[in-house]
């Protein structure tokens, strides 16, 4: 950790030529005011938009053979770059000048607050079942934060957001001692060591609001909710409230999300697409929040189908999965499937940095080294008591999108 507070993990791979770095800042949509939304997801484009002494940061870039990106969601906003390893300073001159300072200009924020409008028209109002996500989170969150999706509420809170607003919220959140840097790829520590301290470590420091989040309670009763609309065909679906990234039941929750629908041996997939043809589409899968999040079971019932009979099919599967042990067969075959995937994914240098990152935001950045184990550990029991906590109307918010015909 350097002086500032800025927490540095540094992994060699000589494997590559390349060199990831990804800086995590521990803000998302969560950090946001109820009367103020959208502003981390706003921030991921501004961060863009020039800094205290680089008026752009594409061309650098890719004037140095590499990539940069961002991603933000209810938890993080991540930033990370990729480049030849000989070009890698590149990337520390880049991200340290806007950790310093962004260019807080009038001019940028303007097309930044249109460009994140229109996304927000783009993908949520334009688009068929875009808004799901605002209608689900709505209905399962009373009083924690994850209640609004990343892109906001509504359009409005980023049409209005101001200079103040813009440089208070970066300045309580994007300093050193709010984000992780991973150094991931053919680079020498002591190297990548030289180069931390020289771009990052004069950065000032600041004060992090501390983060207050209300604890949602337990959902006591089922929610429903019917949205006619403008979309191709009737939807629906089934959100149940799940265990945080950092609970131990995570990993069988997962597990159960891919035996019910990952892949086409599947049993939804399987039983209620291809054998008895109740969808033509279905899915099943959970946010993965810090916090406590969603399970969600996604379907779009085949034509002349009802939604109820649609639903009541998926609640018979859930039904079979809480009384009736998983074999072990099945259960094998998810664990290898998964093993494989996690094992693979760490073959990229620039997963391996963003995952390193994010687990060091969970507590321990050793996680990314155990997270196989945590799942060969699961039993048939584990997913059997799993489920019956978790798959129940009770715990359920229900969702039904309903096509409006043309007039």
């Amino acid at each position: 950790m350097l002086e500032n507070g800025l927490r540095v993990i540094y992994h060699e791979d000589k494997s590559t030529p390349m060199v990831a770095l990804n800086i995590l800042y521990n803000v998302g949509s969560k950090d946001e005011s109820p009367d103020k939304t959208g502003f981390a997801h706003l921030f991921e484009h501004l961060m863009f938009g020039g800094s205290a002494n680089v008026p752009d940061f594409d061309s650098p870039i890719q004037l140095a053979g590499g990539e940069n990106n961002a991603f933000t969601n209810n938890d993080i906003t991540n930033f990370y770059d990729l480049l030849p390893a000989e070009n890698i300073e590149t990337a520390f001159w880049l991200e340290s000048d806007r950790m310093l300072g962004l260019n807080f200009d009038d001019k940028v924020l303007d097309v930044q607050r249109k460009v994140v409008v229109e996304e927000f028209k783009e993908t949520c109002l334009n688009q068929p079942y875009g808004d799901a996500w605002h209608h689900i989170s709505d209905l399962a969150y009373k009083v924690h934060p994850y209640q609004w999706p990343t892109i906001g509420k509504v359009p409005k809170h980023v049409e209005d957001a101001t200079m103040e607003d813009v440089k208070s919220f970066f300045y309580n959140y994007y300093r050193p001692n709010n984000a992780i840097l991973v150094i991931c790829g053919n680079i020498a520590e002591d190297k990548a060591r030289h180069l931390t301290q020289k771009w990052f470590g004069d950065i000032p420091s600041g004060r992090i609001p501390s983060r207050n989040l209300p604890l949602e309670p337990a959902q006591q009763k089922l929610q429903q909710r019917i949205n006619r609309a403008k979309v191709p065909n009737d939807a629906l679906y089934l959100a149940f409230h799940s265990p945080s990234r950092t609970h131990p039941d995570f990993y069988p929750t997962d597990l159960l999300s891919d035996i019910l629908c990952n892949g086409s041996s599947s049993r939804l997939y399987r039983r209620l697409l291809k054998e008895q043809q109740l969808f033509t589409q279905i899915d099943c899968y959970l946010t993965g929040s810090v916090d406590p999040g969603l399970f969600i079971i996604e379907g779009h019932p085949a034509k002349g189908v009802s939604q109820k009979a649609a639903e009541e099919a998926i609640w018979k599967e859930l039904e079979e999965i809480k009384s009736t042990p998983v074999p072990a067969r099945e259960l094998q075959k998810i664990k290898n499937r998964i093993e494989s995937t996690l094992v693979f994914s760490e073959l990229n240098v620039l997963n391996k940095a963003i995952n390193i990152a994010f687990f060091e935001l969970l507590g321990d950045a050793d996680y990314i080294n155990q997270e196989v184990e945590f799942y060969r550990s699961i039993s048939s029991a584990d997913l059997l008591r799993v489920a019956n906590e978790m798959l129940t109307p009770e715990n359920c918010s229900e969702l039904y999108y309903q096509a409006q015909e043309e007039t």
